[in-house]
């Protein structure tokens, strides 16, 4: 695993959340798990769901899976940063999942869509966008059908709503077309990178700087 050093390790940086979104099938899932692998200073929001659980998954390391009133009830609670309808299922973050990291120094991933993107961007969080794009309408539909785990009905939802999910790209903050993965991964960095040397989130930037002045 490999971390980047892009700070003095006398000047620290206020930890942010990082949104990845992206119409199904562009790869965004991928790329998260290459990000955390290289990037040990970044924790994944893993979300509650009240869909399925599929073959392979496992509770609380894919996702927290719920049933509807439990949702309803962490809803009332007000547990939520932020929630969404997605394919006729319930997603969610949970505040303390964020808090946690927050706490342990760690810069926040989450695997959202736009409707989540918007309410995160409402919170008092510092949130940084990132929208990525396949590299044309073929690679997409190809894509969704080697995974292989959408039913017919299912893969004519998803193509249905990628015009309504794309239209939400100038919302977000950067724009990455997944044509390559690891090229992909790497431009992500490069942008995590930057905004972590971003001047308004260098927490002691001007003690450190007061020690050149007489």
């Amino acid at each position: 695993m490999e971390q980047t050093q892009v700070l003095s390790l006398e000047i620290k940086s206020k930890n942010f959340c990082i949104v990845l979104s992206s119409p199904s099938g562009a790869g965004k899932t991928s790329i998260s798990k290459k990000l955390l692998s290289k990037d040990e200073a970044i924790s994944l929001s893993i979300s509650c769901t009240t869909r399925p659980i599929r073959k392979n998954e496992l509770n609380k390391k894919d996702y927290i899976f719920v049933n509807n009133s439990k949702f309803k009830k962490l809803i009332s609670e007000n547990k939520f940063l932020e929630y969404a309808n997605v394919f006729g299922y319930k997603y969610g973050t949970l505040k303390q999942t964020v808090e946690k990291f927050f706490k342990m120094k760690k810069d926040v991933l989450f695997d959202i869509d736009w409707q989540g993107y918007q309410q995160l961007k409402q919170s008092e969080l510092e949130v940084v966008g990132i929208f990525i794009l396949p590299p044309s309408k073929k690679d997409l539909i190809n894509r969704l059908k080697n995974r292989g785990r959408d039913t017919s009905t299912e893969m004519k939802k998803r193509m249905n709503l990628v015009q309504d999910e794309i239209s939400h790209f100038p919302e977000y903050d950067y724009v990455v077309i997944n044509k390559d993965l690891n090229i992909c991964v790497s431009q992500i960095q490069n942008i995590v990178n930057s905004e972590r040397l971003r001047r308004s989130r260098l927490e002691n930037l001007t003690s450190f700087v007061n020690k050149f002045r007489n």
